[in-house]
């Protein structure tokens, strides 16, 4: 990985944790994006597990930017010594564009937003999986598109900043293919709403997949404009 491209990377996790409202809660998005657990990120940084659950939790003080650039520094350095796929994963949407035809839109919250509230919002109706969890974001995405033009490392680009997102997948017909690309994929969504069809009509498959890689699946007949245009309007 280029130095450039790391220290890039780096800039915009501890800007983002710093500047955050909710400096911990984006310093364990980032430290969950990354897959790395609270006691290692811990051991490396020669602190107690406690220290960084009161970050995250708001118990302790935010910690200033010199100490925000070690945890950073700490994240980044265990991806590299380990197979570096999520500095590749980000580092590729430091220069990415979206192209219109494959995602229709893309956003990430500063604050982690409940996943019954955005099920809520879209009208969904919940084919498997739990919806007690909270998202950082979402993608709504072309699905014929997307399978048809993107190669496995392009379609991590619908992940956006956060793999802790809905992707919303439009105009399908059965489920099958969206989930069948996520299987074969390295990143994992926290859950997929499949647009345009009901829950009856969802393929057998498409549960016993989502459940093995812990997937929440729901679906929803709103219009896809419709879709787009509430969750621009939410204020979360």
């Amino acid at each position: 990985m280029k130095s450039g491209v790391r220290n890039q990377l780096a800039e915009k996790m501890a800007g983002e944790i710093t500047l955050s409202d909710s400096p911990g809660l984006a310093l364990k998005k980032w430290r969950m994006n990354f897959e790395i657990a609270p006691g290692i990120l811990a051991d490396r940084l020669g602190i107690s597990p406690s220290v960084i659950s009161d970050y995250e939790s708001g118990r302790r003080k935010s910690p200033g930017t010199a100490v925000v650039g070690k945890i950073v520094d700490a994240i980044l350095a265990f991806d590299e010594e380990t197979d570096g796929k999520h500095i590749q994963k980000f580092s590729t949407m430091l220069f990415s564009t979206v192209d219109d035809d494959v995602i229709y839109d893309l956003h990430e919250y500063a604050n982690p937003v409940p996943l019954q509230e955005f099920s809520d919002a879209i009208g969904c109706s919940l084919l498997c999986g739990s919806v007690d969890q909270s998202i950082f974001g979402y993608t709504v995405v072309n699905s014929l598109n997307a399978i048809l033009q993107l190669s496995s490392n392009e379609f991590n680009r619908i992940y956006g900043w956060s793999t802790e997102r809905a992707l919303i997948f439009t105009s399908v017909s059965t489920g099958k293919s969206p989930m069948v690309a996520i299987r074969v994929t390295p990143f994992k969504p926290r859950c997929v709403v499949l647009q345009g069809i009901d829950v009856a009509d969802v393929h057998p498959f498409v549960e016993k997949m989502a459940e093995r890689d812990h997937i929440t699946v729901m679906c929803t007949s709103m219009d896809i404009d419709k879709i787009v245009s509430t969750l621009r309007d939410k204020e979360w």
